[in-house]
């Protein structure tokens, strides 16, 4: 079977992961200091919190960007369940837009026309491994003093025309599941430039205590936690953040790797009336965590399950979160042409670092066979 995707490690992963193991501290503490101090300086933030997982990361983020019951959050549908749940768990409604439907991301031209009193922040996704157009949605946050918290979840490595993901936005969520550029079996991390926020966020990550536990074992002295927000358990396991480091290593040779093998794609898919390959704007860094074709007048369930005999793994594009059964009953009304065409006809081929031109030439060779 060619999967969908597959992760880039190895026995530098393995071992960081033993020596915690025999270290005796396994929890959050020097191991995930060394991964926060990586991201920040590999996307230029001046701060970087890990989180349990990207989930996590964008709920804590909402909180401290001041969303709350009552307030709503502008986003997309075109995305993973998790961005809107993140809105619903910090008690906000999710406002969806719609797609631009070349880049799949939120389209500028509709945010405006989607603020209300209410609004209290803007929620782009960086789509596949795609930016948004960030610098779009800040203009508009700033002129009607929103927050901007960047769902960029397959990201790390991405840039905006010359601008890095990561130290744009407000606050930037990261993930690293296994699906993921690199990964550290699951976790998060929330890049930001706000001070006080990075310090709230380090908080509440932790039930709300005023110190690490890593800061009080390491002290020598005995130290008493008061806790003074009400907090959360969404911290991240040394042994992860050993992982995330040294992945952190190979982060720029997996992205070129995933970049020529998409690009090799383009190849052997141009001019191919029956599908459409993937549109990157001009100085945009795709990281491509997998590889997005767009059907024309196709069957996707069949060519997907004719694929799956062969083989070969795919999956649907993204799913319209508005859709999805809790979704739709408590907001019926809502309709987004561009995103719904895109979750009925895209598809999604395999990608991986480490990827052989044979398995990729059998993954196109069987596509055309299928197309109808």
């Amino acid at each position: 079977m060619i999967p969908i995707t597959k992760p880039c490690i190895g026995n530098e992963e393995a071992q960081a992961a033993a020596e915690v193991v025999l270290s005796g501290w396994l929890s959050q503490g020097a191991r995930v200091q060394a991964f926060e101090q990586a991201v920040a300086e590999y996307t230029g933030a001046r701060h970087a919190i890990a989180t349990s997982n990207c989930t996590t990361a964008l709920h804590l983020a909402l909180l401290a960007a001041g969303v709350g019951a009552g307030d709503e959050v502008i986003c997309p549908s075109f995305s993973f369940i998790a961005t809107a749940n993140a809105i619903v768990h910090a008690g906000a409604t999710p406002v969806f837009v719609d797609i631009d439907a070349r880049t799949y991301a939120i389209d500028p031209s509709l945010i405006e026309a989607a603020i209300t009193p209410r609004t209290k922040a803007i929620m782009p996704v960086d789509q596949i491994g795609l930016a948004a157009d960030i610098p779009a949605v800040l203009e508009i946050a700033r002129r009607h003093g929103l927050k901007v918290i960047e769902d960029a979840a397959p990201s790390l490595g991405a840039t905006a025309g010359e601008a890095r993901v990561g130290a744009m936005s407000d606050f930037t969520c990261f993930s690293f599941h296994p699906r993921k550029s690199i990964t550290s079996g699951e976790g998060g991390m929330i890049t930001t430039n706000d001070d006080r926020a990075a310090e709230y966020l380090r908080c509440v990550r932790s039930h709300g205590a005023s110190t690490s536990d890593l800061a009080r074992h390491t002290s020598g002295t005995t130290e008493i936690e008061e806790y003074r927000e009400l907090g959360y358990n969404y911290r991240m396991t040394d042994i992860q953040g050993a992982v995330g480091t040294v992945q952190m290593g190979r982060l720029e040779g997996i992205l070129a790797a995933r970049g020529a093998l998409a690009q090799r794609y383009d190849r052997l898919l141009a001019g191919d009336p029956r599908l459409e390959t993937p549109y990157v704007p001009g100085a945009y860094r795709h990281t491509y965590q997998s590889y997005c074709v767009r059907l024309n007048g196709q069957d996707r369930p069949a060519i997907m399950a004719a694929m799956a005999a062969r083989g070969i793994a795919t999956r649907r594009g993204v799913m319209a979160i508005h859709l999805e059964p809790w979704y739709r009953e408590r907001w019926p009304e809502v309709s987004l042409p561009a995103t719904e065409a895109a979750t009925a006809n895209t598809l999604l081929l395999p990608l991986f670092a480490g990827m052989t031109e044979a398995e990729q030439d059998e993954v196109v060779d069987a596509l055309h066979a299928e197309l109808a």
